[in-house]
């Protein structure tokens, strides 16, 4: 199948503008409008100005959403696991046709360079093509019994409505990976869309009712976080929740569910750590670490972020990503020499500022970057800052932005400590020639994603979720369809 990444942008900012939807409230597969709901504004990053505005559900609406997904949970999980994969499959295709559409939504309401949002396109199609094969292959086994007439069995089953909850930076990605698992595990779902980016969870949620879903089996909703969380995890309807968001928020919502024993899945935050060892190619290194860093303006929850270089490599080091981030464009994302966008929000890039104010007052080195462009919109420079200590707040505190902190070191023992003394455990990046140090790096780092010798961290196959307080369970591969899932033995005799 023809891949999309490489699509031609042939629309301009203003048109794309004139096409944003009108956003309502998506239950029982139609879009509900107006009726007194209150609104709030969805802002462009690029201009500071408003797109549109998006409703706020309703505690009618989160009831209704729930009634509807107690009702198309039983029709859902009814249907045969061909026919489910054979509509998830034709989502896939419809998210690839629909490139265009969505990648105008992506660079509108967060920014993104065009082919950055093709990319996330074609990875928000892969998690669908790839639930739809592996929803197929929901395996249980027989266990030899020690009774001759007897047939022990354990069967999967889908764990029930799921309550989901999504933030801001992935807008197509992170929506996909819930529905999809959820979807493919025999699931009705219900979506709580981020009302800062709501559009292209919207146009996902129609693009499935599009392929035939049954009513009823995907709400998507945007409103208060509060009150939707309250109303959806204490009902008996909701058997699990899944968030991706902050560690603060996802604590809360966590306790919430197991208070009311549903079943949490959470992927939170993350500070992701580079080791970098001697011998690599500097310059191979440095090329692709900048375009991980910045890609998303930085707003990736493992993106890297803590760069732990050793000492005779790290001169080197820092001139080379010095270098390489002052080369980033950075612009309107319907621009084709745009290579970074702006931030999401004012309140963005004042985190960023104050990280960046703490550092220079610490006595660290600004490298590149450091100031907010004197522009209209929330832009950033890509910024570099060297000799950063674990006093500073960068290193410690998320950054959720173009800044990268660059440490040396001087033993393995020491590399490891550094990447490991914080309570986040979402992504790792390691950096060697010598296989011994790769394969000791893989099994010290605490971390559920540690990639060596390069910057991928997650695929549709591959599970993807935190240790420590970035996270519990994984979504993606085949975990994620186990995590919808619930374990039944059967004694037959």
């Amino acid at each position: 199948m023809k891949r999309n990444t490489g699509k031609q942008m042939t629309t301009t900012r203003a048109e794309a503008i004139k096409r944003y939807p009108k956003l309502g409230q998506l239950v029982t597969g139609e879009m509900k409008y107006g009726d007194g709901r209150s609104t709030l504004d969805v802002i462009d990053p690029t201009t500071g100005t408003t797109l549109g505005p998006v409703s706020m559900a309703t505690e009618a609406d989160a009831d209704e959403a729930l009634a509807a997904a107690s009702a198309g949970f039983d029709v859902w999980r009814k249907m045969a696991v061909f026919e489910r994969s054979k509509l998830l499959s034709r989502v896939a295709d419809r998210i690839r046709e629909s490139a265009e559409a969505l990648a105008e939504l992506l660079v509108l309401e967060l920014g993104k360079p065009w082919n950055e949002a093709l990319g996330e396109i074609e990875v928000a199609a892969g998690m669908w093509e790839w639930a739809a094969e592996e929803g197929r292959r929901a395996y249980g086994r027989v266990i030899p019994s020690r009774e001759s007439n007897a047939r022990q069995l354990v069967l999967v089953e889908p764990v029930g409505p799921v309550a989901a909850f999504v933030t801001w930076n992935g807008p197509l990605v992170t929506p996909s990976r819930k529905m999809s698992g959820a979807l493919a595990a025999g699931c009705s779902i219900l979506l709580r869309a981020s009302e800062e980016v709501p559009a292209c969870a919207f146009a996902l949620g129609q693009i499935v009712y599009e392929c035939g879903l049954p009513a009823g089996v995907l709400s998507v909703l945007s409103g208060d976080p509060v009150m939707l969380s309250s109303k959806w995890l204490e009902s008996p309807v909701t058997r699990a929740v899944t968030f991706t968001g902050s560690t603060q928020v996802g604590k809360l919502l966590a306790q919430q569910a197991v208070a009311h024993m549903k079943r949490p899945i959470m992927e939170l935050g993350g500070h992701a750590p580079v080791l970098v060892f001697d011998g690599v190619d500097v310059q191979t290194v440095v090329t692709r670490a900048v375009a991980a860093k910045f890609a998303n303006s930085g707003q990736v929850c493992f993106a890297p972020t803590r760069f732990y270089i050793q000492r005779s490599t790290y001169a080197d080091v820092v001139e080379a990503m010095t270098a390489e981030a002052k080369k980033v464009v950075v612009g309107c994302g319907f621009d084709p020499a745009t290579r970074m966008g702006p931030l999401k929000s004012e309140r963005r890039v004042r985190a960023v500022e104050d990280l960046v104010n703490d550092a220079r007052r610490c006595g660290l080195r600004v490298t590149a970057g450091g100031r907010r462009l004197d522009r209209p919109g929330f832009f950033y420079e890509p910024t570099i800052v060297a000799d950063a200590t674990i006093e500073a707040k960068l290193s410690n505190i998320e950054p959720f932005g173009p800044i990268a902190a660059l440490t040396p070191f001087d033993t393995y023992e020491e590399a490891i400590t550094l990447a490991n003394r914080l309570p986040y455990g979402l992504g790792a990046y390691v950096h060697a020639r010598d296989f011994k140090t790769l394969h000791r790096a893989t099994v010290d780092l605490e971390a559920g994603n540690v990639i060596c010798n390069g910057w991928r961290a997650t695929y549709p196959e591959t599970p993807f979720g935190g240790h420590k307080e970035s996270g519990m369970f994984s979504e993606g591969g085949i975990e994620g369809l186990r995590a919808f899932q619930n374990v039944k033995y059967v004694s037959l005799s």
